[in-house]
């Protein structure tokens, strides 16, 4: 479906130039929402047994089985301009997020994992770890699409925030989207009918904007990592500058590729991906983040 078509033709209709229509859907992604109740037709589960390869083991770290969080089918999602998900197949999440938390900052990767089983794989349903409780209550999930701007763009319109309280490169983004976007609220407003934000509990959103704190994070690491290669020096004083760019530039190159509630309720689970992998076929390129909620 032509999502930017839809949006163009709302806009145009109130009378919004079409090249600032072309700007703001520069930055306008829509993402899936997974929730349980009803809907069409289910697109994934939640919990349960997961269905794997025929003779395939559960994924594991080290000798224990990762916990199977959900699964999606890709031919049953909507379709969405830009986001190159596999038009068909599973993806299957796993995670063991209290043991995925604690390995972060070190690199390991071993407690996330990112599974796709091709459209013509022979699959049956796992069979059972040996581990009480270890499985979770299997429910269906169904998908909807909401509008989801950079976090930057988002919180432009705070009121509760001085702009003497913004950083000069926060200043200059906001001069620059009130120049380019006179017509901001309006066309978020048309976003948000179209693909309305749905303020019941999301089990999860697969695309959209990576967490302003996870992006920061990818950030900090990449300006680190290229420091101690020597590509670049940072001084001190321009550190936190820096960090603003380069966040400002990985927002456009990272996509969420899942963000979901856990059953215990002080975490989140995040796996994000470059477009460029996702668009490859490279989902072990997929990073895990797993964060507090609060």
């Amino acid at each position: 479906m032509d999502h930017q078509g839809q949006l163009r033709r709302a806009a145009a209709e109130v009378g919004i130039p079409d090249d600032e229509i072309g700007k703001f859907t520069e930055h306008l992604r829509l993402a899936i929402r997974l929730s349980g109740g009803s809907g069409d037709a289910p697109v994934g589960q939640f919990g349960g047994l997961p269905r794997l390869p025929v003779g395939t083991d559960w994924p594991t770290a080290g000798a224990n089985p990762l916990p199977f969080i959900f699964s999606v089918d890709c031919a049953a999602l909507p379709r969405v301009d830009g986001f190159g998900l596999p038009s068909a197949g599973s993806l299957l999440f796993f995670l063991a997020h209290q043991e995925d938390h604690l390995a972060g900052a070190t690199g390991d990767r071993r407690y996330a994992r990112v599974v796709y089983i091709p459209a013509d794989t022979d699959t049956e349903v796992a069979e059972e770890p040996n581990i009480p409780t270890f499985v979770g209550e299997r429910y269906d999930v169904f998908a909807t699409l909401v509008a989801r701007l950079p976090p930057w763009m988002a919180t432009q319109d705070d009121d509760d925030e001085d702009e003497d309280d913004l950083s000069p490169f926060q200043q200059q983004l906001t001069r620059d989207l009130e120049r380019d976007l006179p017509h901001l609220e309006e066309l978020r407003a048309l976003a948000d009918d179209l693909w309305p934000p749905d303020e019941g509990l999301a089990s999860a959103d697969i695309g959209g904007y990576l967490d302003d704190e996870v992006i920061r994070s990818i950030a900090e690491q990449t300006l680190a990592g290229r420091e101690k290669a020597g590509e670049i020096v940072v001084p001190v004083a321009q550190w936190y500058t820096q960090l603003e760019k380069e966040q400002h530039r990985l927002t456009s190159e990272w996509v969420s590729l899942a963000r979901f509630s856990l059953a215990e309720e002080f975490y989140y689970g995040s796996f994000v991906i470059r477009h460029d992998d996702l668009a490859a076929g490279r989902l072990g390129e997929a990073l895990s983040v797993t964060e507090f909620s609060e």
